[in-house]
């Protein structure tokens, strides 16, 4: 299976009719200037003498604003300077992300003159009043009909949805789940919601208005619609805002996180507790009491299976009393694990009442 090269371009609000309360766009994407079309070519040229393999798939992509709510000149701009990329054969595609308010079939055939085949739209949530409590200045419904428009036209669609949204439950975040499924992306992205400076949200936080969530209760939303995305074989792509300078352990003087649910490894946290789970409902369909396991799986699976710190194996051993042996296995896909029992506490019994006959 080719590796995907993406080359990123940030857009830091470049085009964004309204402030969330949650953003803070040049501090999300590190960027504090607009983005020209000679800085596009510049990054482009730059990515492309790292790139190793050439017979990989190559994708410029557009990051941080609302792309299609540029002026159109802009647009042109900024799409015309990746696009001779594409005619020389070194990309193989765009990408964009953008608002659900900001799609029409006019935009949708100007993207596809200039080969974008994916295009994203910041959901955040399926619920209208929290919507309107983040200040996103769309609805649900919007949401609904530019995802239909773009599967139309043939775009690759995906989501970007948030957790920990003001007054959001679970349930609210599950449900968003659920309807983002009934419209077939086939990417998302999850972001547990990080209180950062210079925003609304964190004067809400600082007099008290808002309460983030926890690591472990961010974790804890996440494996829940990550898992439901899992199910309905949809890719996520992405766990948690990416770390960069600023977005990063609010502990740190240069760090812009003020509060919320950081983790440097936030998605390894969110992956180890699926395998944890996958892994204990195996265990307790067994129909014998088990002292040790051996695990099969896919290289790239391997540290999640393991987890953060090696957090699972300790956690199995102690709420289940069961040692895990785990082993990688190229032939297995991955998100695919095999388990075979290597001692069960019968087995145990026995070598302890063997034993017990040699002493005496």
């Amino acid at each position: 299976m080719k590796k995907e090269y993406i080359i990123p371009i940030f857009v830091p609000h470049l085009g964004c009719p309204n402030a969330c309360v949650f953003c803070n766009q040049t501090k999300i994407t590190g960027k504090q200037k607009q983005v020209t079309k000679e800085e596009v070519k510049e990054t482009i040229e730059q990515y492309l003498k790292n790139f190793q393999d050439t017979e990989n798939k190559v994708e410029v992509a557009f990051f941080g604003g609302s792309f299609t709510a540029i002026e159109e000149e802009k647009q042109k701009e900024l799409l015309e300077a990746a696009y001779e990329y594409v005619k020389k054969g070194k990309v193989d595609s765009i990408r964009i992300s953008t608002r659900p308010d900001c799609i029409t079939k006019q935009i949708l055939k100007n993207l596809k003159k200039y080969k974008v085949e994916t295009i994203e739209l910041g959901v955040q949530s399926s619920n209208n009043y929290i919507l309107a409590k983040a200040k996103r200045g769309h609805t649900f419904e919007d949401v609904k009909k530019a995802s239909r428009l773009i599967r139309f036209y043939g775009f690759t669609l995906g989501h970007q949805m948030m957790i920990g949204l003001p007054e959001s439950t679970v349930l609210d975040e599950v449900n968003t789940a659920k309807e983002l499924i009934k419209l077939k992306p086939k990417i998302v992205r999850i972001y547990p919601v990080l209180v950062i400076q210079n925003t609304e949200l964190e004067t809400m936080y600082q007099q008290g208005e808002y309460e983030p969530l926890s690591v472990t209760q961010a974790v804890e939303r996440c494996r829940e619609v990550a898992d439901l995305f899992n199910r309905h074989k949809i890719k996520i792509i992405r766990i948690g805002l990416q770390n960069t300078d600023e977005i990063t352990d609010p502990k740190d003087e240069n760090s812009q996180v003020v509060a919320g649910p950081y983790h440097p490894a936030f998605r390894q946290l969110v992956e180890g507790k699926l395998w944890y789970d996958a892994i204990v409902s195996k265990i307790k369909k067994c129909n014998t009491k088990v002292k040790l396991v051996e695990i099969k799986a896919h290289p790239d699976a391997i540290n999640n299976i393991i987890g953060h710190k090696k957090e699972n194996m300790k956690k199995l051993k102690e709420v289940y009393d069961v040692e895990v042996i785990v082993k990688p296995d190229e032939k297995i896909k991955n998100g695919k694990f095999e388990m075979t029992i290597e001692k069960t506490y019968e087995d145990l019994l026995e070598e302890n009442r063997k034993e017990t006959i040699l002493k005496e």
